[in-house]
């Protein structure tokens, strides 16, 4: 298929489908504001885009409608700084394949279960996925077991509508994410009344985190668009809104924005008065640590990410 097709998904489509929808991926539920920049990348266009700032949909729509992109759609030195200012190294899809295979393999106890891979690629098994004969091991856990990509840039790791450094685009039955093998799982085991409802267990069940706000947005609009892949797939028709609305509000507590290092909202201060006995109140910066929130959602249990981490 030619190269960049399909993947770089504008945030004006997103509108046209219904404005709420970009709204709730903007969203961030540790703060209950927008996600922010958390990069210097975009400060030539204004204040509006000042790393601290919130990521606006004014921003990015319009005349800003080709701001965000995937980073293979960006020029050479744009990736290059990004790389030295960021350390920002994308996975090729089949080295990311290989790792998911190894977890697949410890699994299911056997290797190969969703390909065969080969040299920067693989070959998809065609045939319908089988379980060990084991209640631990049934289809159900397997959609329900919690996977979590780390530092997770466009979420490579979890689904992969393409490759991220080549930018070939890549269809539903090849493709070799965490959530894509679930998706896979629910499609073979399902039927059409029960489809959404293991699709909905299987989004809840994967997590990552992301520094930087642009790339949040581009992995929480991957998660999506594989959820309207998956579903035209299956149904040949619209989706309705509702259920649209649904999975993004599921992507957007599950794919969050964290400092990796604190566990907590990057760039999170404020200022504050401090008294001093012998003279007046001066004022003082100091940085206030906002530790992220994320959900379990079989527990239906909002949780500090900080404490999972201790635990």
């Amino acid at each position: 298929m030619e190269k960049y097709v399909s993947i770089d998904i504008l945030e004006e489509d997103i509108i046209r489908i219904d404005v709420n929808l970009l709204k709730i991926l903007l969203k961030d539920r540790t703060t209950n504001k927008n996600i922010i920049w958390a990069t210097d990348d975009y400060i030539e266009l204004g204040n509006g885009f000042l790393s601290s700032e919130q990521i606006t949909i004014e921003e990015i729509t319009g005349i800003y409608g080709t701001v965000i992109q995937p980073r293979i759609t960006k020029e050479k030195n744009e990736q290059n700084l990004r790389t030295k200012n960021r350390a920002e190294v994308f996975t090729p899809s089949w080295i990311c394949n290989e790792q998911n295979n190894l977890i697949d393999e410890q699994w299911f106890g056997r290797k190969n279960v969703f390909n065969i891979s080969q040299k920067n690629n693989w070959i998809t098994n065609d045939k319908k996925i089988l379980f060990p004969d084991n209640e631990k091991f049934s289809w159900n856990k397997y959609v329900d077991a919690k996977r979590m990509e780390i530092t997770c840039g466009e979420a490579p790791y979890l689904v992969s509508r393409y490759d991220t450094v080549t930018g070939n685009y890549i269809e539903v039955k090849d493709r070799i994410g965490l959530l894509d093998r679930k998706l896979r799982i629910v499609n073979e085991n399902v039927s059409d009344d029960k489809w959404f409802e293991w699709v909905v267990r299987a989004f809840q069940s994967i997590y990552g985190y992301e520094y930087q706000g642009d790339n949040l947005l581009l992995a929480r609009e991957n998660l999506l668009y594989t959820f309207i892949d998956n579903y035209r797939m299956r149904f040949k028709e619209d989706i309705s809104l509702k259920w649209l609305e649904t999975i993004a509000t599921i992507i957007s507590w599950n794919i969050w924005q964290m400092d990796g290092i604190t566990n907590t909202v990057p760039l999170h201060s404020r200022l504050y008065q401090q008294g001093n006995l012998f003279e007046s109140f001066d004022t003082m910066e100091n940085t206030i640590s906002l530790p992220c929130k994320i959900k379990d959602w079989r527990a239906r249990k909002i949780l500090l990410f900080k404490n999972l981490m201790r635990e």
